[in-house]
């Protein structure tokens, strides 16, 4: 009978806490890893032994010298190959006597080998190295380059030519045999000459983990590509976040996404270095290739973002489940794409995360909730505390109450994510300009003294603690997986002789992530709209992503109250001839132009039959 009541009490035990805490478990195993990792990085610098990704590389290399690291385009580069490679890399540097620990090179390469020989090679000389979006052009390019105040400047063979290489004080190294334009200084030579003998180890020592490794650039939510600073601890952090979901060193990764985003070169590379894991590396996306690669390189893990995940569900149906894919990491998924994606493509965990490049804060999504960007708790804000705050959508601004203080939202409100800055969750900030850094600062929140990371981004907290993402604040937003500054748009556009003021936002499309661009602009006095130089412009200077898709023409610009362009009614009103009754364009790369917007092509977009 004692059995009986036993075993019926820890039934019962169990049913109520599957009924009141039905996430306990899973949250339990997840923060025990999340403390086991920071604990274990903890001991070693009580030890005073600071160990990095890059330590933990080359005892890689030596511990299993030939396991694939990399596999790109059928070749296969062992821990030792990109070991010996980024030591050949170190060596060329060392001899020619341009580089000293602490100074700074740009990286404008594609997804290739060679960034990452690249990358450990001067990172083995105590380098920061700074990632360069390869998509970039003219007034951005320059000004991504100028903010990092780099003594070398290092571009992939595709892009030799593409520069102006009279930048002042800032040698250009280009990975070629030939140089193909005066001044520049070739590498590959160079390279094969070179020893492939180690450097000397306190070239790349640290005495913090808080020093700086490396500069990832972002939007952020305000103008021009920023040089968010990554210091070793970010590092670590990203690169455990593959360990975290559960992968282990018998996976294989298969990075698509480019190496200069923080998603790819620190949680892919890094995740990969963590575990001991080989990655297939490809130098772009390819929906029609991609369930093929993940069959020929036997592939078990795969990072996405929320478009690519669209398109993959786009393609035609065709032996889609015959994969070893068992994980799949990433973020910006929609909750229908999700439930798509699963039911297409068969038995994946997907594990969405959400953080910012330079932030303090990350969620990860540990129990595979549809749509949830992860789940807090108690003990989670204890080590990283966060908040939701109420915010002025008019003003774009925090509200603050009769005290001065900011307020929180309630459970299912939609707030302004900010995360508490300390000593053990610190915000690095930006390269370059200090102002950058501060207007991400909130101060005095709370209470006297208290300071935040303003993360621009707007989140829903359900009743069972999930988190949701929402929306951006600010002059950003996202399309084709990355962020657009509407500022940077508005420039280039404003360029034009005859554009008054351009008021650049982004629109949500059924069917699409993110929101695409449209540009509602003004004429000066006497001037007409010239749609094929507005085509020329916007091709020219911008990447594909931030071209505006859509036009608007209006006769007035309203304002806000603090004489900022109106963006919130623009938004809320889209793209719908019907609505609205200024004339609507669309950019038509086939005529080389933007073309009036019709009632008709409005609805094809509508219903999918437009491509975006």
């Amino acid at each position: 009978m004692f059995k009986i009541w036993v075993t019926a009490g820890l039934l019962s035990l169990h049913l109520i806490q599957r009924l009141l805490f039905p996430y306990f478990w899973e949250d339990l195993k997840y923060l025990l890893r999340v403390v086991k990792y920071g604990l274990t990085v903890e001991v070693y610098r009580l030890r005073g032994k600071v160990s990095t990704v890059l330590d933990r590389f080359v005892k890689l290399a030596e511990r299993q010298p030939n396991k694939p690291f990399i596999l790109y385009e059928g070749d296969v580069y062992t821990y030792r190959d990109v070991d010996r490679r980024s030591n050949r890399v170190a060596q060329v540097f060392l001899k020619q006597g341009v580089l000293k620990k602490g100074d700074t090179v740009a990286l404008l390469m594609s997804n290739e080998p060679d960034f990452i020989h690249l990358w450990f090679g001067l990172a083995k000389l105590g380098c920061v190295v700074a990632f360069l979006n390869f998509n970039i052009r003219a007034r951005s390019l320059l000004h991504s380059i100028q903010s990092c105040e780099p003594k070398l400047l290092i571009v992939g063979a595709v892009y030799n030519g593409v520069l102006d290489c009279t930048l002042k004080d800032i040698q250009v190294w280009v990975m070629t045999k030939d140089p193909t334009l005066p001044g520049v200084i070739t590498i590959l030579d160079k390279l094969e000459a070179a020893s492939e003998d180690p450097v000397p180890v306190k070239l790349r020592s640290v005495n913090s983990l808080k020093s700086s490794v490396l500069y990832i650039f972002t939007s952020g939510t305000t103008g021009l590509p920023k040089a968010a600073v990554i210091s070793h601890m970010q590092v670590l952090k990203g690169a455990a976040g593959l360990w975290a979901f559960g992968a282990t060193p018998a996976d294989v990764v298969y990075i698509t996404l480019p190496l200069y985003h923080s998603a790819a070169s620190l949680l892919g590379i890094g995740g990969c270095i963590e575990l001991g894991a080989t990655c297939v590396l490809r130098k772009k996306f390819s929906a029609s290739q991609f369930w093929s690669d993940c069959k020929k390189y036997n592939v078990t893990t795969i990072q996405y973002i929320g478009e690519l995940c669209r398109y993959l569900c786009k393609q035609p149906k065709e032996g889609e489940k015959d994969h070893k894919v068992r994980l799949a990491v990433g973020n910006g998924v929609r909750s229908d794409v999700w439930r798509e994606f699963l039911d297409r493509f068969g038995d994946i965990k997907m594990c969405e995360f959400y953080g910012a490049t330079e932030g303090n804060i990350c969620f990860m999504n540990h129990t595979g909730k549809i749509g949830s960007v992860g789940r807090s708790n108690f003990f989670y804000k204890l080590f990283f505390p966060f908040d939701l705050i109420k915010y002025d959508f008019q003003k774009e601004e925090p509200i603050r109450n009769e005290h001065g203080w900011c307020e929180s939202v309630k459970k299912g409100d939609a707030g302004l994510l900010i995360s508490k800055v300390n000593s053990k969750n610190p915000f690095f900030g930006y390269a370059g300009n200090k102002k950058h850094t501060e207007k991400k600062l909130l101060s005095d929140v709370f209470k006297k003294g208290d300071l935040y990371f303003n993360t621009g981004d707007l989140m829903v907290q359900d009743q069972e603690n999930f988190l949701y993402f929402w929306d951006r604040t600010g002059d950003t937003f996202r399309w084709k997986g990355e962020n657009v500054a509407t500022t940077e748009v508005s420039d280039i556009i404003g360029m034009l002789d005859f554009i008054q003021e351009a008021n650049v936002y982004g629109v949500p499309v059924p069917g699409h992530e993110g929101k695409v661009g449209m540009a509602s602009v003004i004429l000066k006095p006497n001037k007409s709209l010239d749609f094929q130089r507005i085509y020329e412009q916007v091709v020219t200077y911008l990447p594909s992503y931030a071209c505006p898709l859509f036009l608007r023409f209006q006769e007035t610009m309203e304002l806000t109250g603090t004489f900022k362009q109106q963006k919130f009614q623009l938004v809320r009103e889209g793209f719908d001839p019907s609505v609205i009754s200024d004339p609507l364009y669309y950019l038509d790369h086939s005529k080389k132009t933007y073309v009036l917007l019709t009632k008709e092509y409005h609805g094809q977009i509508l219903s999918g039959q437009v491509k975006l």
